[in-house]
């Protein structure tokens, strides 16, 4: 749990522990170019919901104002999506400044009963993928008794609180779930050794991105270690403010892995290989790991980066469809990844990319934001679900399990279906050649 306590040297909003760089908020100039890219700007066009607006926040708070109830909800409405950073001609780190403010937030303002009751709920299930696997049972059957539809008619759904009716609705048709052996051989000549992360709520609801990893890395030459009982890496935590929590985790997920013999570590999902890459500075503060998260950091890839860099070499089969890509935030903000994963779909014979407008713009998932703020998480996720809808794509394909729950549930309160895949899961058919029906299917 985060540590609420106010720390020694306590000064306005924030206390003497990483308080937000005074060096990294001056580095913003006002200019305005991140206004048109912050998905809370473009809903209510408030400019104390805009980056620049949250950095002079940051920047009163530094000069001694104190913490209020109106800060935090304006710091609380970010939906940490980066977009602003892709966006800022002056390079502002307005990544790093929110992550640290966050911290300081979870550390000196007391919420209220109901709210500290939903976050201790979220914080003590999503991180856990023993418990969330443990959900996968009950889910199914309530799925497959069509439970669901049985409430919404009898309109017992509808009074349950709103946050969740959300998590209800998020909940993604459950697949079987394949075991993962602790190491598949390469085919053919080896060309490197990848330790394989799989992720708390990518092998809880979606184990079949990580089975379709492990088998197009093979096929590209690549030995797969997946080393078993791994735990969360901490980005759900760390991207909340809840830092001890998120140093806990990362040392866990460091320990368990540091001792692999591998050349990269790679990860199927967006935010987590954020959060992975932001090991250093997460852990700058212990002795015990903070070399070594040098070093396990700057093996961290996300999948498409590595086949981007290791080049494909499996034979590609026909995928005849259109298919609409979205840039899963931390992916292609948080890390610069946006033509590998464009490059590697085009090369699949027989498919067509079409762009989503406003591609930029976060779909509201953000973590467990949609939980958190479901009322503005759903008017997002019904922008992006328009725009999706509007290129007419066969199917939707991302690198995030949130975002593909996200859209998922925005097209189904549109009473719209669309086919949805992961990347990965796409070259996989391809290299198979399951056809594009397998896809579709979806």
């Amino acid at each position: 749990m985060a540590d609420n306590t106010a720390r020694p040297g306590t000064e306005g909003a924030f206390d003497a522990f990483h308080p937000p760089q005074r060096e990294l908020v001056d580095d913003c100039v006002h200019c305005g170019f991140c206004l048109p890219s912050c998905p809370t700007y473009d809903l209510w066009g408030q400019e104390m919901d805009s980056p620049r607006g949250r950095i002079h926040l940051m920047e009163a708070g530094l000069d001694g104002e104190p913490l209020s109830e109106s800060m935090v909800d304006h710091f609380d409405n970010c939906l940490g999506c980066m977009a602003c950073v892709t966006a800022c001609p002056s390079g502002v780190q307005y990544g790093t400044l929110i992550t640290e403010t966050r911290a300081q937030v979870e550390r000196r303002h007391r919420r209220g009963f109901w709210e500290r009751a939903l976050r201790g709920a979220i914080f003590s299930l999503f991180p856990y993928p023993r418990r969330l696997r443990a959900m996968r049972g009950p889910l199914a059957l309530y799925q497959r008794f069509g439970l669901a539809g049985l409430l919404r008619r009898t309109g017992l759904l509808a009074k349950l609180p709103e946050h969740l009716q959300t998590m209800e609705s998020l909940a993604p048709p459950i697949e079987r779930a394949p075991k993962l052996p602790e190491r598949v051989r390469a085919h053919g000549q080896r060309r490197a050794v990848v330790g394989m992360i799989t992720g708390c709520v990518q092998s809880a609801f979606f184990p079949g991105v990580n089975a379709a990893t492990a088998r197009v890395l093979a096929a590209e030459g690549c030995d797969v270690v997946i080393p078993a009982m791994q735990g969360c890496c901490g980005a759900l935590s760390e991207h909340s403010g809840r830092e001890s929590e998120a140093v806990r985790f990362a040392r866990g997920l460091l320990d368990r892995l540091e001792s692999a013999e591998v050349d990269y570590i790679v990860i199927n999902s967006a935010g987590c290989g954020s959060t992975l890459k932001e090991y250093p500075r997460l852990l700058a503060d212990d002795p015990d790991h903070a070399e070594r998260a040098e070093r396990f950091s700057a093996r961290v890839r996300d999948i498409s980066e590595l086949l981007g860099e290791l080049g494909t070499v499996a034979e590609r089969h026909p995928l005849p469809a259109k298919v609409a890509y979205h840039d899963a935030c931390h992916l292609s903000h948080g890390q610069g990844i946006r033509t590998q994963p464009r490059e590697l779909l085009r090369a699949v014979p027989g498919l067509e990319l079409r762009e989503i407008n406003r591609g930029e713009l976060c779909c509201g998932s953000a973590g467990v934001y949609n939980l958190l703020q479901p009322r503005a998480a759903a008017e997002l996720g019904d922008r992006k679900a328009d725009n999706v809808l509007a290129t007419d794509a066969d199917m939707l394909v991302t690198a995030n399990p949130g975002c593909s729950m996200q859209i998922r549930t925005a097209l189904e309160r549109r009473e719209k279906e669309l086919a949805m895949a992961h990347t990965v899961e796409v070259l996989d058919a391809s290299i198979r050649g399951l056809g594009v029906e397998a896809l579709l299917r979806r």
